[in-house]
């Protein structure tokens, strides 16, 4: 049986400032940067710097079933398909889109309530 890395404590290094920023977030485009910014964070944790991210390599679709895309590009890469294959690292990311898609679906039901926060 292939050894299964785990990487949930990086998770749990970097969700608290997570949950804040994605708090803290006043439009779905704010949502969508701090999902891409956090998970480049986690991304570079796991690869230690060994692999390139772009903004474009991972974007948050909240209309899409697993809520996030990654882009070919990392695929290709046989250093980010062994990680992802051989690891909890899908399961975590999920989590990440899946709080990030919650919080755009709130700001879409609730403009007013964005609104009102960039007025404070």
């Amino acid at each position: 049986m292939p050894k299964q890395f785990s990487f949930t404590k990086d998770e749990n290094k970097i969700i608290g400032g997570y949950r804040q920023r994605l708090n803290q977030a006043e439009s779905t485009e704010d949502v969508r940067k701090c999902f891409t910014y956090t998970v480049s964070e986690l991304f570079e944790k796991v690869f230690e710097g060994n692999l390139a991210i772009d903004d474009e390599d991972i974007v948050l679709a909240p209309a899409s079933s697993k809520n996030y895309t990654i882009h070919r590009r990392l695929f290709n890469k046989p250093a980010f398909r062994s990680i992802w294959i051989g690891s909890d690292l899908p399961r975590v990311v999920s989590r990440f889109a899946d709080s990030a898609a919650n919080r755009c679906k709130r700001l879409e039901k609730h403009p007013e309530k964005t609104d009102s926060k960039i007025r404070m």
